[in-house]
């Protein structure tokens, strides 16, 4: 009997492992609970490395050297193949490459709302010579103010918005420097007629020069109630890939392993491409500011279509402690031709 109930245990412990390891296989990266835990693969693999290690003292007694082998080889198996996955989506790379005449850099940062003030988006944002600046949970009134306050130091930028109004994650601003041409909002994303669900999202489009269509994005997180807004979103987000020249910049509260099956002609999410991922990037969590930035979770990104090539990205890590619960994530593009 005690034989039978170690052997269940050992199965199920298999499946769960397999399943979080490869949930796209299994078609359920964004089912809960399951959503929820694969947007922290780097806690995961701690985990499974501290299971290993029970186990591995485990051997020592007779009794259940055999149970004890299992879950070990089961963990040791998961915590590899996943730090695997984490170490090719790119573990930190430090720096930018040189902005060239024809880079483009594109910042996003989730401001939290009032938690980040103006001056400190403004001095971020020039810091890093953006030209495009995303950022959900900020009003019109904060982003005019970082805007005045960007030109002041020499970076002019035009300020754009959406606004479901009540609260700061009504609305997502965004920002794009005049050099890229004259920008508007377009209609459906200002009525909320095509639009993400609960918090919105902002596609500007060029009225004149030859810029890329750029959508300020934020997806409602997938907390309980939320789920299927939550799916839509990201179905949402995917299908505004489809022009040749896109930049999709903001707070997806998904992760790339949410993105299974939303990706067509070899994107991650629609046609578009993750930038921190083919950058040395990927796996470094942009929330939460509480944890460790490779035990949080990357779901603020920068996806692009094959009009772009990604030179570059950094997850700006040094104002951790200034409000926001996100991390800024900076990534610089080349035009593709």
């Amino acid at each position: 009997m005690i034989r039978a109930v170690g052997v269940l245990i050992a199965l199920l412990w298999a499946i769960a492992v397999a399943v979080l390891t490869f949930p796209d296989f299994f078609r359920v990266e964004r089912v809960a609970p399951i959503a929820q835990i694969i947007a922290f693969r780097g806690a995961i693999v701690l985990v499974l490395a501290a299971v290993a290690a029970v186990s591995l003292i485990a051997l020592l007694a007779r009794p259940v050297r055999t149970f004890a082998a299992a879950i070990l080889l089961v963990s040791l198996a998961g915590a590899l193949v996943t730090g695997s996955t984490l170490a090719q989506r790119g573990l930190g790379a430090a720096s930018l490459p040189a902005k060239t005449e024809t880079s483009v850099r594109v910042l996003t940062w989730n401001t939290a709302g009032e938690a980040t003030s103006a001056e400190e988006i403004a001095q971020l944002a020039v810091a890093m010579a953006a030209d495009i600046v995303s950022l959900p949970e900020t009003t019109i009134e904060t982003g005019e103010a970082v805007a005045i306050a960007m030109r002041e130091m020499g970076h002019p930028m035009w300020a754009h918005h959406t606004d479901y109004g009540g609260w700061d994650a009504g609305s997502t601003t965004l920002l794009i420097a005049p050099e890229l041409g004259d920008y508007a909002v377009i209609a459906s994303s200002q009525d909320g007629s095509s639009n993400t669900s609960t918090v919105p999202s902002a596609v500007a489009m060029p009225t004149s020069g030859s810029g890329p269509i750029v959508v300020a994005a934020h997806a409602v997180a997938p907390r309980e109630g939320y789920m299927a807004d939550w799916r839509s979103d990201l179905q949402w987000l995917a299908d505004q890939c489809a022009a040749d020249s896109v930049i999709l910049v903001g707070d997806f509260n998904a992760t790339v392993d949410h993105f299974g099956g939303l990706g067509v002609d070899g994107g991650d999410l629609g046609r578009c491409t993750d930038a921190a991922s083919v950058s040395g990037n990927g796996a470094v969590g942009t929330w939460s500011t509480s944890l460790p930035a490779l035990l949080g979770a990357p779901i603020d990104h920068v996806l692009v279509t094959p009009a772009w090539r990604v030179s570059g990205s950094l997850v700006v890590t040094s104002l951790d402690d200034v409000g926001s619960d996100h991390r800024p994530l900076v990534v610089q593009l080349e035009p593709a031709s």
